[in-house]
């Protein structure tokens, strides 16, 4: 796990303006709530005082309130209120009364949070969607949890030679005579990688699906990431027909992942509204099934987490260079000093608990 880049924390929908909620990333725990004018805030969940979680609180204005001595913070983090010194004194916080507050912001229906200590200008972006907003493109968006680690899950989405075994209800099914992963089409970017390559595909099987490709021939996809945890797959159906789709893994811990999915097309968007709800369910079901496959595999890798040392007993193979170069960009961050220790932190924890 890694800090200096901006984490999924929920989705917008899910948090109301009237009450906070807990969110975990990182091995950490935090609170969500909204100001009165909407803004999303992100803070430690822990209070200065005698450690209650501010999630159990209320919103008071501008304010997360405390729910065991009624201490309000700010959006950033500051005290400004405790009740017990009085009418007079309770403005009169101590300079030790704040708690950490995260840069956060709102986009794609999602609240990102800025998990580090870089100045603004030195963060890394959030992982951008060219096509939202643009006329043409329906986004559908969906979460879920997984019990593996979030780098096994993105180097899953990175893989180009899985489908054929973990989906056969999505194109072929097994290995075929003919079967190779053809060559990768590979470019960088200053937050990760790129790639398309061309395969076979036949018809697609789904009722819906098939009105927009019914034939047997080659079909342009593949996949990129964006620092840790952003992964992105193009799956170009026909020349004009394109499924983009948008993820951010989010660790919650080492062995736990949030994911949040944003599924970008360009085709099946009727205007009967009634058809297309039928469009939209379709594609959320054939995301899930998709997820569903994925996660009967990613959840029993061993090791649960992706080896870090160059020399491991894996044995791989062409097709997984991409693979190999996502590990490469993690190293890269580690030398950086970014990756959080997570057996010291384990080590810390258990101090604390002793004392």
């Amino acid at each position: 796990m890694y800090i200096n880049f901006w984490y999924a924390a929920e989705r917008s929908e899910k948090l109301t303006a009237d009450k906070p909620i807990r969110v975990r990333m990182l091995s950490h725990e935090f609170v969500l709530f909204r100001d009165s004018k909407g803004k999303a805030h992100c803070l430690s969940d822990t209070c200065i005082h005698r450690g209650a979680a501010l999630s159990g609180g209320k919103v008071m204005g501008d304010c997360v309130q405390c729910p065991y001595h009624g201490w309000q913070y700010d959006g950033s983090g500051r005290c400004v209120s405790i009740p017990s010194l009085g009418p007079e004194g309770r403005k009169k916080v101590p300079p030790r009364g704040q708690v950490d507050g995260y840069p956060t912001e709102e986009r794609y229906g999602l609240i990102f949070v800025f998990l580090g200590d870089l100045p603004e200008e030195e963060r890394p972006p959030i992982m951008p969607i060219p096509e939202w907003g643009k006329d043409g493109w329906r986004a559908n968006t969906m979460d879920y949890h997984w019990n593996a680690n979030y780098e096994r899950a993105v180097e899953n989405g990175l893989d180009p030679a899985h489908n054929e075994f973990v989906h056969p209800t999505h194109g072929y099914s097994g290995e075929r005579a003919e079967y190779k992963v053809n060559e990768l089409r590979i470019d960088h970017h200053d937050h990760g990688f790129e790639f398309m390559h061309t395969f076979q595909s036949p018809p697609l099987k789904n009722w819906l699906m098939k009105r927009i490709r019914n034939y047997d021939g080659p079909l342009d996809a593949g996949s990129g990431h964006h620092g840790p945890n952003g992964l992105y797959t193009y799956i170009h159906l026909t020349p004009t027909k394109w499924f983009h789709q948008y993820v951010w893994e989010t660790p919650v811990d080492e062995h736990y992942l949030h994911t949040f999915l944003v599924s970008m097309r360009n085709c099946m968007i009727p205007k009967n509204k009634w058809f297309l709800k039928i469009a939209d369910d379709n594609m959320d079901k054939r995301n899930f099934a998709i997820a569903e496959q994925d996660r009967t595999v990613i959840e029993k890798l061993d090791p649960v987490c992706t080896p870090a040392e160059r020399s491991t007993r894996e044995l791989l193979m062409p097709a997984d260079k991409v693979i190999w170069l996502y590990r490469e960009r993690l190293q890269q961050w580690d030398d950086m000093g970014w990756r959080i220790d997570a057996d010291e932190l384990k080590r810390m924890r258990a101090k604390r608990n002793v004392v």
